[in-house]
């Protein structure tokens, strides 16, 4: 693999540095996520999900080559997973700021508890296995989150 390539996959990988953070690495790696989501929602449903479906099948290559320079299964350093994953968490829902909160939030939580059958998906090779299990959290995410969105407007916000 050429040096470059593997450069830039570590920059991915390690979102531009955020995964480096000594504390909450995972979070302060879904940070992009929210820049991704404000650069896409503006173009409509159809856009959303098809970077949900695209993000996630890139992020797996990135987790792979990272994962193979680290020498560690799913190293905390490595937060590709996180933040081309949120999208997910986001889709059909309105960019306001108060929405985007309760994505991340619940994105972080759900990622960090691992609902079945996250945790096991969890232990497959590779990126693959890096990947998969933050793409389930994040669709558990999808639907907390509409189902908060929903309550929310039509009980308090009425």
């Amino acid at each position: 693999m050429m040096p470059w390539i593997r450069r830039m996959a570590i920059t991915l990988a390690t979102g531009f540095g955020l995964g480096l953070s000594p504390v909450a690495s995972g979070t302060a790696g879904t940070l992009p996520g929210i820049l991704i989501v404000m650069a896409i929602w503006p173009y409509g449903l159809f856009w959303q999900i098809l970077a949900a479906v695209i993000l996630p099948i890139l992020a797996i290559p990135i987790c792979e080559i990272a994962e193979r320079h680290f020498v560690e299964k799913d190293d905390g350093r490595i937060v590709a997973d996180e933040y081309l994953t949120f999208p997910i968490a986001m889709i059909g829902l309105p960019l306001i700021p108060w929405v985007v909160a309760m994505a991340f939030v619940s994105a972080r939580v759900f990622d960090i508890i691992k609902p079945p059958p996250a945790r096991r998906l969890q232990d497959l090779h590779g990126g693959l296995g890096i990947v998969i299990d933050d793409v389930l959290a994040s669709g558990y995410s999808l639907a907390a989150n509409h189902l908060a969105y929903w309550l929310i407007v039509r009980y308090i916000l009425a």
